[in-house]
């Protein structure tokens, strides 16, 4: 029997995601996530895909990833589906952060856990959960091809003059200092989704690519290749998003150290943690900041007003790319916010008609899990909602990779 099935495993810093795919078909056999690992109210969350059986949810404490991955392997036994499966291909791992280097999907060795913890300092809230994930699923299973999917990856075919920032060059090579971009996984699966909607090759079409969650970030893909995305060095420029602040004059920095005196870490804090739309109004949950615009009052003000400055970002980006992609023949929204928040949508492609962007009402007001045009008929530029799926992605690099026996690294 050959092993089509991939385990696809998304550590945090206290949290592990899963899913468990088979490859033959893409289907989900089961899916979960442990959260608040290290903590005294652990808590794990499990969906038996393959069996319709109930999700199970169980409380305790889990003392560190090890224990963590060690009980989902026993919920996976629970229904058939152990890690000590030969049907088991390989282990497909997140990974935010794989620099220059890592341009495609990789098999795991000593020298590739090396240079992704080289990357801590430009990763150090993601690279360290990523790699305790990839140690951990090691040593529960040595003999599997454990391979490191990179945030970074799908970025790495930017130009210099995309991907370089206007400082002194000896400064930036020295602290790796350049646009990495992330949501790498996502925008690759989104921008080829989008080419098979409009029924054409990848490499035929280009595509802007909104993935707006609460964090969020834009592409320009030409013919199947990023040549510009809104994320930099870290995932904290470009966009509005939920927390972040996204584009900001560096300038704000330097003043908020030595007027407002605050260190690194307080501005630091400030900029990815309580700025954004949670900064602007106080709610970083898009559907609640709709809900006061809709609602009126007194609490609309602050909410319209974080989103009229989330939208003329986003309209921003929307002609940056444009200008260029030369020709764009889809913008595409995508993840929690783009795939569901109709206003967004149409606030977003409002007024952009000289661009041949316009949105149908009634379309966009449709709710579907399934890939979809809203433009109306005959449209110049299509807009589309594609929903992403970074699981799924992950498990066909992974898959691809072990099943070519490709274990290059870059």
């Amino acid at each position: 029997m050959s092993a089509t099935r991939v385990l696809v495993l998304n550590s945090g810093s206290s949290s592990v995601k899963y899913q468990l795919l088979d490859m033959s078909d893409g289907s989900r056999l089961a899916a979960g996530l442990v959260e608040r690992i290290g903590e005294e109210s652990s808590r794990l969350k499990h969906s038996p895909l393959a069996t319709g059986g109930e999700n199970r949810e169980s409380e305790g404490r889990i003392a560190d990833h090890e224990a963590a991955l060690k009980a989902v392997a026993e919920e996976l036994s629970r229904d058939g589906l152990g890690l000590d499966s030969p049907e088991l291909a390989a282990i497909g791992h997140r990974v935010v952060h794989g620099g220059r280097k890592f341009t495609r999907p990789t098999v795991v060795d000593d020298a590739v856990l090396a240079e992704i913890e080289r990357l801590i300092p430009v990763a150090p809230l993601h690279n360290p959960a990523n790699l305790t994930g990839i140690r951990t699923a090691q040593a529960l299973r040595p003999d599997l091809p454990q391979v490191a999917v990179f945030d970074t990856a799908f970025h790495t075919t930017m130009p210099e003059s995309a991907a370089r920032y206007a400082i002194d060059v000896k400064t930036a090579d020295e602290h790796r200092i350049r646009r990495y971009g992330f949501h790498g996984t996502s925008h690759a699966y989104v921008s080829r989704k989008a080419a098979e909607l409009l029924g054409r090759a990848p490499e035929d079409v280009n595509v802007i690519v909104l993935h707006l969650g609460n964090g969020a970030s834009a592409s320009a893909v030409e013919g199947g290749r990023c040549v510009d995305t809104s994320m930099g060095l870290t995932p904290l420029e470009g966009l509005v998003m939920g927390t972040r602040s996204g584009d900001v004059d560096p300038a704000v920095i330097f003043h908020l150290m030595r007027v407002g005196e605050m260190s690194t870490d307080e501005i630091d804090t400030l900029l990815n943690k309580k700025s954004g739309l949670l900064g602007l109004c106080g709610d970083n949950d898009m559907r609640e900041i709709r809900r006061r615009i809709d609602g009126g009052g007194a609490d609309a003000s602050p909410a319209q007003l974080a989103f009229d400055i989330y939208i003329h970002r986003l309209k921003k980006y929307i002609g940056a790319y444009y200008a260029v992609l030369g020709r764009v023949d889809a913008v595409v929204f995508t993840a929690g916010v783009g795939e569901n928040a109709a206003p967004v949508r149409e606030a977003a492609i409002a007024g952009l008609d000289a661009l041949g962007l316009a949105v149908d009402g009634g379309l966009n007001a449709v709710r579907s899990d399934a890939p979809r045009l809203i433009s109306p008929e005959g449209a110049r530029v299509a807009v589309a909602v594609v929903p992403t799926d970074e699981e799924l992605e992950i498990a066909h690099q992974t898959y691809a990779l072990v099943q070519d026996g490709n274990a290059g690294a870059a």
